[in-house]
Parts: structure tokens; C-alpha cells; sequence
């Protein structure tokens, strides 16, 4: 697995906290990479109490979440890594495709700034000479890449990422795109290529009254608009308590940035980063029905991997394999959009583990680390320790205190949960600390695991914010123009992420499951 996570953030006000892994390459010239900081946390709460979990006792609750069990929920496993391509979008750094020296102070700081755009996507546009590589010749559409034959399946031109980039075979394998964060395993990396043929059909579909000057720019806002309107109708309540994403987007911010100007540079909250917006990994399966060949469970994890150019070396070729292509209809339910047509037996369906104190034991285990080191649930914890986040009393009181209506989870429900972690190996003194200074991502995902799988309370409220204020403050957004209804889905409210694939995949079957 491809170690792509900055190990340091660069906190406003506070300056750097911890220690970077590999580190950025510079992009940039020294003066111009000079002119405004890396890219910029907040917090949004207070610094963490001073009684810290152990080192001792952070292993042992890593290894009580990293033990499996807990349970499957009813939402679609694409949502899993979708959350994950959300998660790229808010942290893309695009100052890593920017090119020359002529960029201004403003914008290398908006460059370095969380919002909703789908940068992670279109990197710095295409007349920026650094992202112009990502682009058809026409400027408009962007590339995608064609699939290696395999075991008599032909080459598949569109399924893969664009390749072929450098003279070395590992060189070849590289996806190229902005952010090749987006191709460390194949879920998300086939969840990026479905947003780039959404692109290009929306490209493809707009008025020929359009001028060409302006049809890129046209078609970037519509694509824009309609992920965001996804992510706040769709993805968000699938993920949260509907009332508060609902209290949020029609009442506004009370705790992040609450009095920002709405065209204000963001920045991104480090107990969303490193604690709230993780429940992505108790989402995680240990293995997929990915299609018709990797089927029953043979789509595992690991092998998701495997077939990447990022954390794989794609089987051994320099493109993905045909036979690896995803299925869409066991990702996500088409009869949610009355494509019954479109649908799988359940037993082939994926559904997302539910989001709680538990992760699947593949995540103990993660490749290319020290021992010590390999369990995510450890390392989560352990970052969130460097960074001396407020624990999950402590954002309870804050936010209170900001006028937002929760209630506090009691020491026996966290002690306990809901068929979740459990904490027998700590001791009673371990146990004690846990209970009384907890985690917050421990905390969020408890409150999720008593809220039949969905983020309530603390984090509920840390994820919607964060998405109302990176909407507010991307260049086109739903939030400053609250008049914009969708007109790619069926109606003037709807559109999910079904709605999008039927859009980008034209409605066909074999473009949304070509291996059948």
C-alpha cells in the first residue's frame, strides 16, 4: 500500500505539527513557494487535554477496532471509496501541478485550499501548462485510457485511467491524472475515471450555442454543481443524521468559520481530517463480487491493491487487465432510480460495512510498514495524539457552547458501544482513561455504532460543516447559489450518484458492467 498521507499538518496559527513522510516535491519556484504557507489545517475546537492515551494503550485499542465483526449496513459500497475520492477532492494540494513562476500569492493559496471542485480532477485547468497532460488535444475533454486484453476479454478503450507516461515500465504504470492518490487502489481509481466520463459527456451534451471559449469553463461548473448537489442530497445523508446536514445547510455554520466571508479562502479542519471524515475506514469490506469474473467474494481487498499503478504494479502489465474492470450494478443500486433492469441478485450486491468502532482485520496489517505500525486504527489514533486533538468531551462542550443542541455519550456507552469494539484487553485503569478522555474519532464512530451506523452528534456535525463551508468556497458552489437545481437527473431535485452514473455510462448496461 502506497504510504501517500502527509505524516504533518501545518495548522493556522499553531505552524507545523509533526513529521512528514517523504514530504511534497517542489513544483514551484523558492520565491513563489515562499509566498504562502503548505497547505492549511484550522482547528476547529480546542487544543486535546494534556491526559493522552498511552502508546501502550493506543495499541491495545487499535487492536480491539482492527479485530473485524461489527456488521454490513444498507449502504452501497461504492459510497466506501466515492468518500474516499470526496476525501482527495478536499485536500488536493494543486500547487503540484502549477507550473512556472508567474503564480500569484492569492493563487497559491487558493491552490492550497480545501473546497468541492473536483480539482483532484481537473488539476489547474487546461490551459495551465502543468495540466494540459490531462487533457484531449481539443482542451475540453479529458483523457481515458484503454484496458490490456486478457484471458480472451479484448482491450477496452475508456475503462481504464490515461497511462503511459515515462520511460520505465513502473513509469508507465502511473495514472495520469493530478492526483495520483486516486489510483492507490482500483476502487477509487475506477470511481475517478466514472467522474471523468461524466466530464465528457456533459462536454459532449452541451448547446451548440455554447462558444468555444467558453464550453470548458461551462461544463466544469455544470459537472461542479451537480457532485455538490450529489454529495449534499445523496451522499452526506447517507453517511450523517439527516436533520442535522438539513439544520446546517438551511441554518448555516455555527462552529467553522461561522463568520467567514463566503468567497474567503477555506481551510480544512484537523478534527475533520484526522478524526470526524475517517469513518470511511470501518466502511471498508475485506473483499468484493467486483464483477462477473472476481466474483463470490474473490474481489478482495488486497487484490484491490494489486491491480492499481499506484499501490499495485496493475498484475504485472503497465494497464489494468479488461478482466478487472468494475462493475457498477454490485457498487450501487440502480433501483433507486427505477433501473430494476440494472440491478444484481443481493447475494452479488456490495453493501458497506457499517460505520463503527470496528475495522475489517486486513487493516491490521497494512503493507510496507513497520509492525508496530502496520495497524491503521493505531496509526489513526497515534496521529491524532501528534496533533493533540480535542477529544470527544471536550468538542461536545465547544460545541454546545457555539448554541448546537447534543447530548453527550455516557461512560457506559462508550465503554460498551453496540456490537462493536470491545475492551477487554485493557485494563480497568485503561479502560478508565479511555471513557473519560476519548478519542475523537473513537468517540465519533461510537456515536455512529448507537445511531444504527450513521454519524449523530459530534461528528455529524463536523462532517456537514466542513462540506457546507468547502461548497461555499469553491468557485462555482451550490451554497452561494442556492437558486440552482440539477437538470441532469430525473427531476429539478434529484440527482445522486446513480443519476450520475446513468448519466456519464449513457444508461447502458454495457458500459456499467462490460464484462457482462
Amino acid at each position: 500500500m502506497e504510504r501517500h498521507g502527509s505524516e504533518s499538518y501545518f495548522v493556522v496559527g499553531e505552524g507545523l505539527l509533526g513529521e512528514s513522510v517523504g514530504g511534497r516535491e517542489r513544483t514551484l519556484a523558492p520565491a513563489a513557494e515562499a509566498a504562502a504557507p503548505p497547505f492549511r489545517f484550522s482547528r476547529m475546537g480546542p487544543r486535546g487535554t494534556q491526559r493522552q492515551l498511552t502508546e501502550s494503550n493506543r495499541k491495545k485499542v487499535g487492536n480491539a477496532m482492527a479485530a473485524g465483526g461489527g456488521g454490513a449496513s444498507q449502504i452501497p459500497a461504492g459510497y466506501t471509496y466515492l468518500g474516499q475520492f470526496i476525501d482527495h477532492d478536499l485536500t488536493f494540494d494543486k500547487t503540484n501541478v502549477m507550473l512556472g513562476e508567474n503564480v500569484s500569492p492569492t493563487q497559491l493559496l487558493q491552490a492550497r485550499s480545501p473546497s468541492l471542485d473536483l480539482d483532484s480532477m481537473y488539476g489547474a485547468s487546461p490551459t495551465d501548462p502543468g495540466s494540459a497532460k490531462f487533457y484531449e488535444a481539443d482542451g475540453l475533454h479529458l483523457k481515458m485510457g484503454k484496458t490490456a486484453a486478457v484471458g480472451g476479454i479484448p482491450a477496452k478503450d475508456g475503462f481504464d485511467l490515461p497511462r503511459g507516461a515515462g520511460t520505465t515500465a513502473a513509469a508507465k504504470r502511473q495514472a495520469v491524472i493530478p492526483d495520483p492518490r486516486n489510483d492507490e487502489n482500483l476502487a477509487v481509481a475506477q470511481s475517478h475515471l466514472a467522474f471523468i466520463r461524466f466530464h465528457n459527456r456533459v462536454v459532449d451534451t452541451l448547446p451548440a450555442s455554447v462558444p468555444p471559449a467558453q464550453r470548458f469553463a461551462q461544463a466544469r461548473e455544470i459537472v461542479t454543481k451537480h457532485y455538490q448537489w450529489m454529495l449534499r442530497t445523496d451522499y452526506l445523508p447517507r453517511i450523517c443524521a439527516r436533520r442535522v446536514v438539513n439544520s446546517v445547510f438551511s441554518g448555516g455554520r455555527k462552529a467553522f468559520e461561522p463568520g467567514a466571508g463566503p468567497t474567503d479562502v477555506p481551510t480544512m479542519p484537523i478534527e475533520f481530517s484526522v478524526a470526524a471524515f475517517r469513518l470511511g475506514h470501518s466502511m471498508i469490506r475485506r473483499a468484493y463480487n467486483w464483477n462477473k469474473i472476481f466474483d463470490d467474494g474473490s474481489g478482495s481487498l488486497d487484490l484491490l491493491f494489486v491491480f492499481s499503478g499506484g499501490s499495485g504494479d496493475l498484475g504485472g502489465g503497465q494497464r489494468l487487465p479488461s478482466n478487472w474492470i468494475a462493475d457498477f450494478r454490485r457498487l450501487y443500486d440502480f433501483k433507486e432510480a427505477g433501473r430494476a433492469n440494472l440491478a444484481v441478485p443481493e447475494g452479488k450486491f456490495n453493501r458497506a460495512m457499517r460505520i463503527d468502532t470496528t475495522l475489517v482485520t486486513t487493516l491490521k496489517d497494512l503493507p510496507g510498514f513497520p509492525v508496530a505500525e502496520a495497524n491503521l486504527a493505531f496509526r489513526n489514533l497515534t496521529r491524532a495524539n501528534m496533533v493533540t486533538l480535542a477529544t470527544g468531551q471536550q468538542m461536545v462542550t465547544f460545541l454546545k457552547n457555539k448554541g448546537v443542541t447534543l447530548t453527550k455519550l455516557t461512560k457506559a456507552q462508550i465503554r460498551d458501544g453496540n456490537n462493536g469494539a470491545e475492551l477487554d484487553a485493557l485494563t480497568q485503569s485503561q479502560r478508565a482513561a479511555l471513557v473519560q478522555d476519548t478519542p475523537l474519532w473513537f468517540y465519533v464512530l461510537r456515536e455512529a455504532e448507537l445511531n444504527q451506523g450513521k454519524l449523530k452528534g459530534v461528528g455529524a456535525r463536523i462532517v456537514a460543516e466542513t462540506f457546507h463551508r468547502a461548497m461555499e468556497g469553491s468557485q462555482a458552489s451550490i451554497v452561494r447559489d442556492p437558486a440552482w437545481r440539477p437538470t441532469l437527473g430525473p427531476n429539478k431535485t434529484t440527482f445522486r450518484m446513480v443519476d450520475l452514473l446513468l448519466f456519464a455510462f449513457e444508461g447502458k448496461k454495457i458500459l456499467l458492467a462490460p464484462l457482462g
